[in-house]
């Protein structure tokens, strides 16, 4: 049975330009650039520059300008034989965030593997097979499938029948390649295979006993048990840890160090001190000069006032607005953006001036994200947005604004400090610890109790471990 009813909802939706806003505050300059001009190819009523001020006359364009009009022609972009879904699309949704990987050169590690596979001298079946480990590999340089499944790939995928001592044979041959360690099938592996490649020093053979008869023993540093065993001195385990740390556990990466693009970082913000004063500026690629092409405008007006508007004609204004109305809520975000990301940082430096000012990490305040929204006014998550990728400039170093933010915990005194002056206070007493006798996370509680900071031993091991600190067993050395 079907019922008419009148139901009344209060729904919140963003428009186009608050999505395209949003986009826009997320990502850092060099990406903004990128952005700017993929907006410049894509929309033509969207140009550099800065807006010409009209002559008495109301003339803005130069004679080169005028000739460019002429040669642009509306009916190069439409045309009554071409159907419509050839030149739409949308496949996507309006959220959907557009991610561009850019491309190096350079050869790969896999590349470099299989140009040393052609020089072994291997019949048809056993460079497919050779091929097929290859590709096993992941990015450390390890073969993690089991040998099996190798097996029932080739046979299946490539109609290459082998067995498990067939692979095994050309799985050697490949461990013998360069980058030393490659195709291992575990950590220890690859570490021996590298051993194996050295002069047979007392130190190497030493390493190499280490890693085939008591590896877990030396993963967990427990040396005693190894001196023991092997019945070596101090001096000599010690030789022999310093080989073994010599060796490369991801040989794999190693060509990819050597190939990947640098990536450089530049600041959004600068903030720069003088006589106690600090100044704050945007870089100035996050200002760019954008405007309307006013062939486009001069275009609208000339369509928008012709009287014979048929159905050519009509296509063209609808065309030629939607290209400038898009041209202006582009601008308009830009700008949006531009005194989005200046009233926050500013809240940010005043926030924590005293750090900005000396440079000491002491100094700074416990800071959340609400904190800045309600200062400026501005919703939690826009500021997540401007704090997550974004750097400012100091003259302490260039920082991601988000390290600036903390929790707070209250010392002996009542006061409110930062977590991340905690925090310093515990790498310092790791930087200058005894290696020989480190400190436990129940000493560092201790340490900082000491100093007016009363934190249990598993907030110490939470900290610790956001430091990327290991625990002390494993900071132990020789």
């Amino acid at each position: 049975m079907l019922k008419q009813r009148l139901d009344q909802k209060l729904l919140q939706k963003l428009s186009p330009q608050q999505i395209q806003l949003m986009k826009l505050l997320q990502v850092p300059t060099m990406e903004l650039e990128m952005r700017i001009k993929e907006e410049i190819e894509a929309n033509p009523a969207l140009e550099e520059g800065k807006e010409k001020e009209e002559d008495e006359y109301g003339n803005n364009d130069s004679d080169d300008n005028a000739e460019s009009r002429d040669e642009f022609d509306i009916s190069d972009y439409l045309s009554d034989d071409e159907p419509a879904y050839k030149t739409s699309v949308r496949n996507k949704g309006a959220d959907d965030d557009e991610k561009a990987i850019p491309l190096s050169g350079g050869r790969t590690f896999q590349e470099l593997l299989i140009e040393q596979l052609g020089l072994q001298g291997f019949d048809e079946k056993e460079f497919k097979i050779g091929l097929t480990l290859i590709g096993n590999l992941d990015d450390a340089g390890y073969l993690r499938r089991d040998l099996e499944n190798i097996i029932d790939d080739l046979a299946f995928s490539q109609n290459v029948m082998t067995t498990i001592e067939e692979l095994e044979s050309i799985l050697q041959v490949i461990q013998e390649f360069d980058p030393p360690g490659t195709a291992a099938r575990d950590l220890q592996e690859c570490l021996l295979i590298q051993l194996r490649r050295k002069e047979k020093t007392i130190p190497v053979k030493t390493a190499e006993a280490i890693l085939e008869d008591y590896f877990e023993s030396f993963t967990k540093k427990h040396y005693e048990k190894i001196i023991k065993r092997l019945e070596i001195n101090n001096d000599d385990l010690k030789e022999a840890v310093e080989e073994i740390l010599k060796l490369n556990p991801k040989p794999g990466n190693s060509m990819k160090e050597t190939s990947k693009s640098i990536h450089h970082v530049i600041p959004d913000f600068i903030i720069k001190e003088e006589d106690d004063e600090l100044h704050l500026s945007l870089n100035s690629r996050n200002a760019p000069e954008l405007k309307v092409s006013r062939q486009y405008v001069d275009m609208m007006k000339a369509y928008n006032e012709s009287k014979s508007k048929d159905k050519q004609q009509k296509e063209a204004l609808l065309f030629v607005k939607q290209k400038i109305d898009s041209a202006k809520w582009f601008i308009e975000a830009i700008k949006q953006r531009q005194n989005t990301l200046l009233v926050t940082m500013d809240a940010i430096m005043n926030y924590q001036r005293e750090y900005f000012l000396t440079g000491d990490e002491t100094k700074l305040k416990p800071m959340i994200l609400k904190d800045i929204a309600e200062i400026v006014g501005l919703d939690i998550s826009t500021i997540s947005r401007v704090a997550n990728s974004k750097h400012v400039q100091t003259s302490y170093g260039t920082f991601l604004l988000k390290t600036f933010f903390s929790e707070s915990l209250t010392n002996d005194d009542g006061e409110e400090v930062s977590t991340r002056e905690v925090k310093k206070i515990l790498q310092d007493a790791v930087d200058g610890e005894n290696k020989k006798k480190p400190l436990t996370d129940e000493k560092l509680a201790n340490l900082l109790k000491e100093k007016g900071y009363n934190i249990a031993r598993r907030t110490v091991a939470k900290y610790r471990e956001q430091l990327n600190i290991p625990v002390a067993r494993l900071r132990k050395e020789l």
